[in-house]
């Protein structure tokens, strides 16, 4: 060591002082530009798109306003000593705007006379009760909720306002998505990278055009909130390997909101081509790198590598795995001996925390044992007396519809009793505690096929033996977290539960055939990637000393497995 060392001292300050300020140069030369165009060109794709949004938002007020104007214009003539069909024969003009028709309807939203799609007013006026319509206590205009025309299958919004003085409502019906379709082309022409979304107040999705088109929003995505609160503006979000401009702005007469997103770099990419050619000046930087990088290698990268392997087992708990040399220079050994002080201090600190997570772990599993038995002794019986008192007010009422409506309240009355009992199985399995560990898992398995979309099997192999119960409340919950993780996140259309009993261990496994994810590499990485079901999976499988593994392929499903 002592007749290399020299070499490497050589070859370290040769590489310092020639090779790596040159390639720092060059790398700020070339990449400096290019980054500095990428950021100003990211912030002009972001104003030109909220200043886009805003401008076709403006562009559907104005049409929604023109629509209320047609329709306040019908309920004045109704006020007049003018026949209905004398309305609608001054005003076609004004109607032409409204693609599923004009009608008058009386306030027990019986219709009086229509024109255009018959079969839609007829239906309209058989379920008036469940369209928002105006009445002489609403506002002046009403907007009703998107009423799907069972027809047609097409989705209409109806336009209403009340006229007191013959009593009657003016109502009409036009489609968003037409009207969205030929008011925001001029602003996004057919082929560009924009993909629009327009939105009502429940989040349904009125309109849709672009390549990134789905059928439906997540929750959380941006912008939504942001926009049905009256807000606008534009959010840089990141989605895999890409950045995409997300802007959004209100549609505050309707209560919708508009939503466009596009990867900007789609639109920067062709006048980045010439200057993307610059790093071809690194090519001798990199040659001088690589000469140094193949003297390092044997002594400086193989090293290291091993070293790596035994750090990661050294994330997963394997504190013995440091401990064993892997060679190299004196750095490498040098890091070595403080990650294996570092282990040492860790395992120190781990044994006391265990004792802590269990404590928790115990004063959780007491609470959700407390909440299930207020749910079944208190709300349950609460519930299942509601629906009694529903049974018994069912005799007494003659009218058809209220005895309708209170069979329909003693529906609602049954499922909720039905949810209830399910979160409490879910908050304390009682199968657990009286028949063990595999029939606990038996029914766990097929409620949740029950209640998902989902179809668990489950296997037993070997002879099944009673355990603390700590560990068997523990594999359990593991079992709970895994299966659910996969009914709600995996997409998957099939699942496999199994426990296997040997005489010197057991295992528990949990696999199915969803479209897989990137599996971290270490239990550090499970919070800050997200994965707080497989954190408190690892944390559970530690209490009891077993060891997690996890296999994932992304597009062939996941297996997770518990050897105890």
């Amino acid at each position: 060591m002592k007749r290399i060392l020299p070499g490497w001292r050589g070859l370290t300050q040769l590489f310092a002082v020639t090779v790596l300020p040159l390639t720092l140069l060059l790398l700020f030369i070339a990449f400096g530009g290019v980054n500095m165009h990428q950021q100003d060109m990211r912030t002009l794709v972001g104003e030109r798109d909220e200043r886009a949004v805003q401008s076709a938002a403006a562009a559907l007020q104005s049409e929604l306003h023109h629509r209320m104007a047609t329709v306040s214009s019908m309920a004045v003539l109704a006020s007049e000593d003018i026949s209905f069909k004398d309305i609608f024969a001054t005003t076609t003009d004004l109607a032409k705007d409204f693609n599923g028709g004009i009608a008058f309807l009386n306030t027990d939203g019986h219709l009086i006379e229509k024109t255009g799609n018959d079969r839609f007013w007829g239906w309209v006026s058989q379920n008036s009760r469940s369209v928002k319509l105006a009445s002489s206590s609403s506002p002046q205009f009403v907007f009703s909720d998107p009423t799907l025309d069972p027809n047609s299958n097409q989705l209409f919004v109806i336009i209403s306002a009340y006229s007191d003085s013959r009593d009657v409502i003016v109502a009409g019906a036009f489609s968003p998505e037409t009207l969205a379709s030929e008011t925001l082309t001029p602003t996004y022409p057919a082929g560009s990278h924009v993909t629009i979304y327009l939105l009502d107040n429940s989040r349904r999705i009125l309109f849709v055009s672009g390549a990134l088109e789905r059928e439906s929003l997540d929750a959380d995505h941006p912008g939504v909130a942001e926009a049905l609160a009256g807000r606008s503006g534009v959010l840089y979000v990141k989605k895999e390997a890409t950045e995409h401009v997300v802007a959004y702005s209100p549609i505050e007469t309707a209560g919708w909101a508009l939503i466009t997103e596009e990867e900007w770099e789609m639109v920067i990419s062709p006048s980045l081509q010439l200057t993307q050619m610059a790093p071809l000046v690194m090519v001798p930087a990199f040659i001088l790198a690589l000469i140094a990088i193949w003297f390092g290698a044997k002594q400086i990268v193989q090293p290291l590598q091993k070293l790596e392997s035994k750090a990661a087992a050294l994330a997963w708990g394997d504190f013995e795995a440091i401990k064993e040399s892997v060679g190299g220079i004196s750095e490498v050994q040098h890091l070595q001996m403080e990650l294996t002080e570092m282990s040492r201090k860790v395992q120190a600190a781990q044994e006391g925390l265990h004792d802590y997570i269990g404590a928790i772990t115990s004063a959780q599993e007491e609470e959700r044992a407390r909440l299930a038995r207020e749910l079944h002794d208190d709300t349950i019986q609460a519930v299942i007396a509601l629906k009694q008192r529903v049974q018994l007010a069912q005799r007494s009422v003659k009218d058809q519809n209220g005895k309708q409506s209170l069979k329909e309240l003693e529906n609602l009355a049954e499922q909720t009793i039905e949810n209830l009992r399910r979160l409490t199985r879910a908050l304390r399995p009682i199968y657990l505690e009286d028949l063990g560990l595999v029939t606990a898992l038996e029914m766990l398995a097929r409620e949740i096929s029950q209640v998902n979309s989902l179809i668990v099997d489950f296997q037993k192999t070997g002879n099944e033996r009673r355990l603390s119960r700590e560990v068997e409340l523990s594999l359990y919950r593991i079992a709970q977290e895994a299966l659910n993780n996969v009914a709600k996140h995996s997409g998957a259309t099939r699942a496999d539960l199994s426990i296997r009993y040997s005489d010197s261990e057991i295992t528990l496994m949990i696999s199915d055939n969803g479209h897989g994810f990137v599996a971290p590499a270490s239990p550090t990485e499970f919070a800050p990637n997200g994965h707080f079901g497989l954190l408190g999976i690892h944390e559970r499988a530690d209490l009891i000393g077993a060891r997690l593994g996890i296999e994932s392929t992304q597009g062939q499903g996941t297996r997770i497995e518990i050897r105890l």
